[in-house]
């Protein structure tokens, strides 16, 4: 390896953090983010970099558009994917690369709003309110100017704050949790009805690969008695854990050693707006 290349893996290695954090933030999939970041790592290795003035912008640049690019081929595949999609858990509690930025953009509840903004808005909102970009540094990286990235920031900030409630997290958020585990695990209607929202929305992510509800289920009874329906042979022989995912408390449901689905939800002081099944096993964490 020749010096110039041992330079460029130092400096493809300090901005690591921020490629993957920007990639993971507008696909919504660790998996997808590392193929990108893979890819920004091999026009890093032939590009001429002597004409680099800045590096990690360069960098930063490069990971963006391809990831515009990437989110639109990505949004057609979901138009066919099998039942609702979730994005893959990421476990931010031990995670070398997202651990390492700001959490914001990063929770389950802005993912799922992210997914309806264009690619570009949510490029902009992510490079912005995630990791601090300028107006003007935005603007060299989208290709437009100044005013237009406020604009684009402007809207998606009002759409996020128009779709999702105030969230609440820390022990709030892990209490509810584990009292809907609780309840879910019994089949206690009587209390999941008292943890829920009254508009709550459960989610099931089987990808076709597990068998999951194919349609979103609304309202707090129907919610409550769907998850009385089948919970005698869901949970039979599961083990509990909980962890950190995505900057929030999750349960990682195992039968004999064996992870078989994760479960989050989305909290508000109305109570649990949106119950996350992640039921297909190609999304399942690297949990340590």
């Amino acid at each position: 390896m020749t010096e110039s290349l041992d330079e460029a893996v130092a400096v493809f290695n300090a901005a690591r953090p921020r490629l993957m954090g920007i990639a993971y933030r507008m696909l919504g999939s660790r998996f997808e983010a590392e193929d990108l970041v893979q890819e920004v790592w091999l026009r890093w290795q032939v590009a001429d970099r002597r004409t680099v003035r800045n590096p990690v912008a360069y960098l930063s640049t490069a990971v963006t558009r391809l990831a515009i690019n990437a989110s639109q081929s990505a949004r057609a595949r979901r138009e066919t994917y099998v039942g609702p999609w979730l994005p893959e858990p990421v476990d931010t509690s031990a995670d070398p690369y997202l651990g390492a930025e700001r959490g914001e953009a990063l929770s389950f509840a802005v993912l799922l709003v992210l997914e309806r903004l264009s690619p570009t808005e949510r490029a902009a909102y992510v490079l912005r309110d995630a990791f601090g970009y300028s107006y003007d540094e935005l603007a060299r990286i989208l290709r437009t100017t100044a005013p237009a990235v406020r604009q684009l920031v402007s809207r998606a900030r009002k759409r996020i704050r128009a779709e999702r409630r105030t969230e609440i997290g820390g022990s709030a958020h892990r209490e509810l949790l584990t009292a809907f585990v609780g309840a879910a695990r019994s089949g206690d209607v009587a209390v999941l009805e008292q943890l829920l929202a009254e508009d709550a929305i459960s989610y099931s992510d089987g990808g076709g690969a597990a068998r999951a509800s194919k349609f979103p289920v609304v309202g707090r009874e129907r919610v409550a008695k769907y998850h009385r329906a089948f919970h005698q042979h869901f949970w039979a022989g599961a083990v509990v854990e909980f962890g950190m995912l995505n900057g929030q408390s999750a349960a990682l449901l195992y039968r004999d050693g064996v992870m078989f689905a994760v479960l989050t939800v989305t909290t508000s002081a109305a109570g649990i707006d949106q119950v996350l099944w992640i039921l297909n096993a190609a999304k399942f964490p690297v949990v340590t």
